[in-house]
């Protein structure tokens, strides 16, 4: 209990007088206004901050559209500069052949870009369409001031699906080429909010993949028209297809295992606690899959029990950034199908959201994210064990070096650079 003298001392400089309500013994339950919490100057008590990193072959001074037209490309937040989304919108705004953009948004930062770049496009004439979720928690008055602002500024504003949350994070550009209309785009597995970009980890895909944009479109066109529901050739959309779709994929790394042929599964997501997913994980783990799971939250599977889960692990990473990113990687007889994603394995983004799983199809960023994963799966430094026990012991280094893996991501993406830039406080 907190002594009466530092009691008084609070309350009096906190100007909180018996009027207001004081609940000996009460907890405060809204632990993201800790965000907020001032620094108090004690700069040396906050982690080290890097330079955002730029990505590879896709300059911000140049046209983005022009270089997602020649091949794809994949965004690491915060290791790598967010700056590329902004920049993404605000030249789509500008562009006079482009006819339209159509966005999710979920959460969005104070004085937002993202929102401003979509004013500017409509008022530079280009038909916006953006589907705002008002029930994204924490932030719902935050969304309902920015869905006014843009209301009065003539854009489209589509409030949900009824009776389904909003959580895909994609975003659709259409352009007039040579008299035809060319799409590009991005998906991601994180909002699309600088504040929240700073501190959570999210991987997003920037393409011009026809494939995967036709799909997108007709995602956008749900939104609109939900009682009709649309069949989808390549990404895997919640709440009809996301659990089918994965059932299959799991049974596909069950049949190779039983033929002698590899088989496993890499699955990075915040939360695992569908129970139905987890059976499924199980019955690989029975038929010889060997599964690496990197849980950051809840993790209702438990590993690594006999005769049930022996060729499952799971860990969880808690560091300086938040791990928000949803990476699938399915073995595929070592041919890797790998997906990012919105929806983590939990029934209500399997269930009752409207969530975008898509595949990655560039063969190098496919290599990026079996690599990172790597990386956040060698961690030794800041990362726990799930177990039966809930001891929420951290790993045993052993003799192995100290490995952490946040540490160690950026460093994978300096070294894809010429020029490695320098770190500061």
């Amino acid at each position: 209990a907190i002594e009466k003298d530092t009691l008084e001392f609070f309350l009096n400089r906190m100007k909180i007088d018996s009027s207001d309500s004081i609940i000996p013994g009460g907890r405060y339950h809204n632990r993201r206004d800790y965000m907020d919490f001032p620094n108090l100057g004690r700069y040396d008590l906050l982690y080290k901050q890097n330079v955002p990193l730029p990505i590879q072959g896709l300059s911000l001074d140049g046209s983005m559209l022009q270089s997602i037209k020649e091949k794809d490309y994949l965004l690491h937040a915060p290791y790598q500069s967010f700056s590329y989304v902004i920049r993404f919108l605000r030249e789509a705004a500008l562009d006079p052949k482009v006819q339209s953009i159509k966005i999710t948004l979920y959460r969005l930062s104070k004085n937002s870009q993202i929102v401003s770049s979509l004013i500017n496009a409509a008022k530079n004439g280009k038909k916006v369409t953006v589907q705002i979720e008002l029930q994204a928690r924490f932030d719902e008055a935050s969304n309902i001031s920015y869905a006014e602002q843009m209301q009065e500024e003539g854009i489209n504003l589509i409030f949900g699906v009824k009776g389904l949350k909003v959580h895909s994070k994609i975003c659709l550009v259409e352009r007039l080429e040579d008299d035809e209309i060319k799409r590009y785009g991005f998906v991601s597995t994180g909002n699309f909010s600088e504040s929240s970009a700073k501190i959570y980890t999210d991987v997003t895909l920037f393409t011009s993949d026809s494939k995967i944009l036709k799909d997108m479109s007709k995602v956008f066109e749900f939104f609109e028209v939900n009682y009709r529901v649309h069949r989808y050739k390549h990404l895997i959309v919640s709440p009809h297809y996301t659990r089918s779709r994965f059932v299959k994929l799991i049974d596909r790394e069950i049949k190779n295992a039983s033929e002698g042929l590899p088989a496993y599964i890499n699955l990075k997501m915040n939360s695992l606690s569908d129970y139905k997913m987890i059976d499924k994980l199980y019955e690989a783990s029975n038929a010889g899959v060997k599964i690496k799971l990197i849980i950051r939250g809840i993790c209702c599977l438990v590993p690594g029990l006999k005769n049930y889960s022996e060729n499952i692990e799971a860990i969880s990473i808690v560091d300086n950034y938040l791990e928000h990113s949803r990476v699938f990687i399915f073995g595929n007889n070592n041919n890797p199908e790998i997906f990012i994603s919105s929806a983590d394995f939990m029934t209500r983004n399997i269930d009752a959201r409207v969530e975008v799983t898509c595949p990655i199809y560039d063969e190098e960023i496919k290599q990026d994210l079996i690599d990172t994963f790597e990386i956040g799966w060698k961690a030794n430094v800041k990362a726990r064990l799930h177990s039966d026990k809930f001891e929420n012991l951290y790993r045993k280094r052993g003799e192995d070096k100290v490995f952490r893996a946040q540490q160690e991501m950026y460093k994978h993406y300096q070294n894809k650079l010429e020029v490695i830039l320098p770190e500061i406080i």
